[in-house]
């Protein structure tokens, strides 16, 4: 498929985004780009956050962990589950009774103004390394089968790809991402249906002829119950899966942010539940289709051979459904919905992520809500453009310093930034003792900087121990029991939550 054709691809989906933000941007005000106006149903809030979930990473990532990990991936999908249910039946219900537009605001209320901010800043710390990698790992594959065929540096591809999500985020927000979002999920479903069916015809496969040769090939379980120490010991993946719905959905204004623009608290239940049994399955069926690719390598070796010469010599998983759908001698069609459904992971991600960034710097830290309407949407303006440089600059880093697959870099960063903030706020929900807001601030940054210390020796200090993503929870244990001793001194000013 030529450069040109790819490029024609490209701006032709952009002028769909850019059409639908005509429309949803027609009567746009702050509070349209904050809340959508409360007034989206939550079956088209559910569908368009499957997209958002599944991201660049799991497009490109998780097929690509098959060779490693095989099926065992969804003992974290069954984690995912239960942490969208306690999403739903606890977190949920307090964000809509308090009313809020930023969820950090809660943490003003419990502890106090310096956790609040703390709070807030581990979030855009924790955003800006995630819409960064994701946005990476997708804009490097455009890079290396698109761009650089056509002699447009890294740079300019990165610039031009966060240009396009400002002119079509900027006015309307998440009233344009509800709705930009469903598109997207829907062109990356329909890429991964095509895909797995194309590869099954190529290679004369069933459904059972796929899972057999899988299983031959070791790679079939779904539960790692022998080694303990492993990363995906099952119980591990059961719980970080859990923790890190819990963090990286419910204590995140990025995907928190979608669901307080349902009309309701049962509306954004509903959305909640429904879209953790949908991501089982799509992830069930991303799985299945890394298992394909490693089978369609086995009987085409030519394209082994394309795969390393694009990797530098050695294999690199995230480049390989790239490389099989686009130069595997597979039809024209699957390398066609491979880019769209890319860019639509990619996208889908990115341009909530600048909006949720927006959203809590301009009500966490400059307090917009206070201002006249003309000086929040001035603000608004500003601090969008900012927090767009804000993202290329750090794609550019990563640029750089990528050392692993993307995906568990990804949650490993999560580990010390969602884990306090999620003990923070379990403990704000779960407990009604008063804690002092120094002590819950310093506590909090301290336990984050010292689990991530200890994690540079884990072999040292562990042994054949290795963490995975339970690690999440292990930070958020921590920061709660810091916390609930703390509540046992007679501290002044203290706050609690209120009834």
């Amino acid at each position: 498929m030529s450069g040109g054709i790819i490029f024609s691809i490209l701006i032709g989906y952009f002028l769909i985004l850019i059409l639908i933000a005509y429309l949803t941007g027609r009567k746009a005000d702050n509070e349209t780009f904050f809340t959508g106006n409360k007034n989206n149903k939550w079956y088209v809030v559910a569908f368009g956050m499957i997209g958002a979930s599944l991201s660049g990473i799991t497009f490109i990532s998780i097929p690509g962990t098959f060779a490693t990990n095989g099926y065992t991936y969804m003992q974290m999908s069954i984690g995912y589950i239960l942490g969208y249910i306690i999403i739903a039946f606890v977190l949920l219900p307090m964000y809509y009774r308090l009313n809020l537009v930023s969820i950090y605001e809660f943490l003003k209320t419990r502890f106090g103004y310096y956790t609040h901010k703390m709070g807030a800043a581990f979030f855009i710390l924790s955003r800006i390394i995630g819409a960064a990698l994701r946005m990476y790992l997708v804009v490097n594959v455009l890079q290396e089968f698109v761009f650089e065929s056509l002699n447009i540096p890294f740079e300019i591809t990165v610039a031009f790809s966060i240009l396009l999500i400002w002119v079509y985020t900027f006015k309307a927000g998440i009233k344009t991402i509800v709705w930009t979002d469903t598109l997207q999920t829907l062109v990356m479903l329909i890429a991964l249906g095509l895909s797995v069916y194309l590869i099954m015809a190529d290679l004369n496969l069933g459904i059972k002829d796929v899972y057999q040769q899988l299983t031959q090939d070791g790679n079939g379980v779904f539960w790692q119950t022998k080694d303990v120490n492993a990363k995906n010991y099952w119980i591990k993946g059961v719980l970080g899966g859990m923790f890190v719905t819990l963090g990286m959905t419910g204590v995140d204004q990025d995907m928190m942010q979608k669901n307080l623009t349902c009309k309701s608290t049962k509306d954004a239940q509903k959305n909640m539940v429904s879209l953790g049994i949908i991501l089982f399955f799509a992830n069930i069926l991303f799985l299945t289709l890394g298992g394909l690719l490693f089978l369609y390598l086995d009987a085409n070796p030519d394209v082994l051979t394309i795969w390393q010469a694009h990797a530098g010599g050695a294999p690199d998983n995230d480049l390989l459904f790239a490389t099989i759908a686009l130069e595997g001698g597979l039809p024209m069609v699957l390398g066609v919905f491979f880019l769209i459904g890319l860019i639509a992971a990619a996208y889908s991600s990115a341009d909530s992520a600048l909006t949720s960034l927006t959203t809590s710097v301009s009500i966490d830290f400059f307090n917009i809500q206070n201002k006249s309407k003309a000086q929040q949407e001035k603000l608004r303006k500003i601090i969008h453009v900012f927090m767009s440089v804000a993202l290329l600059v750090t794609i550019l880093i990563f640029k750089y310093i990528k050392s692993d697959s993307v995906v568990w870099e990804l949650f490993s960063a999560a580990n010390f930034t969602y884990g306090p903030l999620l003990g923070l706020f379990l403990f704000g929900v779960i407990s009604k003792r008063r804690v002092n807001d120094y002590y819950a601030l310093v506590l909090t940054i301290a336990i984050a900087a010292g689990v991530f210390v200890l994690m540079r020796f884990e072999h040292e200090l562990f042994g054949n121990y290795k963490f995975g993503s339970e690690l999440l929870g292990i930070n958020a244990l921590i920061v709660y029991l810091g916390l609930y001793v703390g509540s046992f001194i007679p501290w002044k000013n203290s706050k609690t939550i209120e009834s």
